[in-house]
């Protein structure tokens, strides 16, 4: 017959906790098994330790359901994709200064409001 043992995190040395840690995040086993395996008896423990000492980021998106996201890594994208997002970028930017280049127009023209030299200069060179 086993006895039954209170342990505390004190109980647990950091080279135990780093290596449980190591172990579910290689995928060798869950969280939950490390658990049983070791004879942890808090039952977030050892998802406390991973989400204290480990390097990926465990967030609990519903109860119950663990997500593994990699953390700092920043998705790379591809050279499609980078000139689609650009591509988009120059488009809004395009449709932006049309609309400007519109209001202004309608501003100085339809209703009398004159704009400084300046402005309206570099809008008559835009417009050539």
């Amino acid at each position: 017959m086993t006895t039954y043992i209170k342990r505390t995190q004190k109980d647990y040395t950091l080279a135990f906790k780093l290596a449980v840690v190591a172990e579910v995040e290689a995928g060798a086993m869950t969280y939950k098994q490390a658990q049983h395996h070791y004879g942890i008896q808090g039952r977030s423990t050892v998802l406390v330790w991973l989400r204290k000492y480990g390097v990926l980021n465990w967030k609990s998106e519903t109860p119950n359901i663990l997500r593994l996201d990699i953390m700092n890594k920043p998705i790379e994208k591809t050279p499609e994709q980078r000139i689609k997002e650009l591509e988009k970028k120059l488009t809004d930017s395009q449709d932006k200064n049309q609309f400007f280049e519109e209001l202004f127009s309608y501003m100085e023209n339809d209703m009398g409001i004159e704009l400084p030299k300046k402005l309206s200069q570099r809008l008559k060179e835009k417009g050539k």
